[in-house]
């Protein structure tokens, strides 16, 4: 690794350069991070970082320990994590405009760019924050107890909190094998109040009850599990970004057996981010597309009726056009009207795209305090409560 002091920085270019050499490839193989999950970064107890597989190969035949290759301090492959700065800062690069791209005059573009007036929606309540949510990563309610559950990278990888932010429970710790979640994607909780967990560390859909007993473990047919959605049915919905699917799974929760598991759309561009209308049954999907662009930051929006019939699809182009910069969705949801939420990383904000409107009118803006805004789900009042990776916190908006 290069000295920091060894080479002046004088463009973005050279930053960038810099920054892929230093930070965005992995140290043993060479290879660059990525958000697949043979090259994903992953931390080492010490606090160095390798990819995936560079920590598979390193542990002998049979062996679940290794040494890390730098300071030699030995650890079990269960003690790594995904390290999410990394791919934070991955996604912040694939967004940076490069030195020699020319813009047009404010002149030409202020007809595009229509700065929106935030919505009456005022911050009324922040709770978590670093030592008590670690990089978080998805975020539900549960209409039966009313408590907001909390997936992150913590020793117990579930909190649950009271709408104070009082964290009654904790579930899920890594190294546990009766009850442990590796690395969770994405939380949802069943209309009967069960916890359904999208593990993409072992590749698997959990779900645990209230008190952390687990009672379900479902890998076939998920390639990479990563977004969860529940219908009005309470069938499960979860994106498969690997596979490009929809799988739907119905179960027994209470009595952890399956009904059926039916995969009801395919043929999706790296699909993440999955809500569903509680009323309708509509189910919004966010693609993060890499088939047909070379923009890695690059997403969209399809919207399936309740029969999985596509009927509406909304670029982040034509949404990007009422904003200073380009939308990148990292969240959905539906609010009490059934239009869509949106969370967006780039400009900070939440957006409200009204469900009517083929133009894909934004019918509002929540934009205060917000940092790295990655999940959000709608509270009983209308409320939002919008999850926080930036600052670790669960940050709500009331209207």
């Amino acid at each position: 690794m290069s000295s920091p002091a060894s080479k002046e920085i004088r463009s973005m270019k050279d930053f960038l350069n810099e920054t892929e050499i230093n930070l965005l490839e992995c140290k043993v193989c060479f290879e660059k991070f990525s958000q697949q999950q043979r090259h994903r970064p992953r931390n080492l107890p010490c606090g160095h970082v390798i990819c995936q597989e560079c920590v598979s190969s390193l542990c002998p035949p049979g062996n679940p320990r290794l040494e890390c290759p730098f300071c030699r301090k030995p650890c079990r492959t269960l003690e790594t994590s995904v390290c999410l700065p990394i791919l934070h800062v991955m996604e912040l690069i694939g967004r940076v405009v490069p030195d020699n791209v020319e813009h047009g005059s404010s002149a030409n573009s202020s007809h595009q760019v229509t700065k929106l007036k935030s919505a009456s929606f005022n911050l009324t309540k922040s709770f978590g924050g670093w030592g008590i949510l670690f990089n978080p990563t998805g975020i539900a309610l549960c209409k039966k107890t009313g408590y907001l559950v909390v997936s992150h990278d913590g020793t117990k990888r579930i909190s649950i909190f009271t709408m104070n932010g009082t964290c009654i429970q904790k579930i899920g710790t890594k190294s546990d094998p009766a009850n442990g979640i590796v690395y969770p994607s994405d939380v949802a909780v069943t209309l009967d109040g069960y916890i359904v967990v999208a593990d993409t560390g072992d590749h698997s859909v959990k779900v645990f009850s209230q008190s952390g007993q687990r009672l379900l473990v479902l890998k076939h047919p998920f390639c990479l599990p990563w977004g969860l959605g529940i219908n009005p049915e309470n069938e499960v919905i979860v994106s498969d970004p690997d596979a490009g699917n929809l799988i739907l799974v119905s179960a027994d929760f209470k009595q952890g057996k399956v009904k059926k598991v039916l995969n009801v759309c395919s043929h999706l561009d790296h699909p993440r981010e999955v809500a569903v209308c509680p009323t309708s049954g509509t189910v919004v999907v966010v693609e993060h597309v890499t088939k047909i662009s070379k923009n890695p930051s690059r997403t969209q929006i399809k919207i399936f009726n309740n029969g999985m019939k596509l009927i509406r699809q909304i670029d982040s182009f034509g949404l990007s056009l009422y904003l200073p910069l380009p939308v990148h969705t990292t969240g959905v949801a539906f609010d009490q009207q059934g239009n869509i939420l949106i969370a967006d990383i780039n400009n900070r904000c939440i957006i409200c795209v009204d469900k009517m409107e083929e133009r894909n009118f934004l019918k509002h803006v929540v934009a205060s305090c917000l940092s790295y805004p990655v999940a959000l789900s709608l509270l009983p009042d209308n409320s939002i409560a919008v999850l926080d990776s930036g600052n670790n916190s669960v940050i709500v908006y009331s209207p």
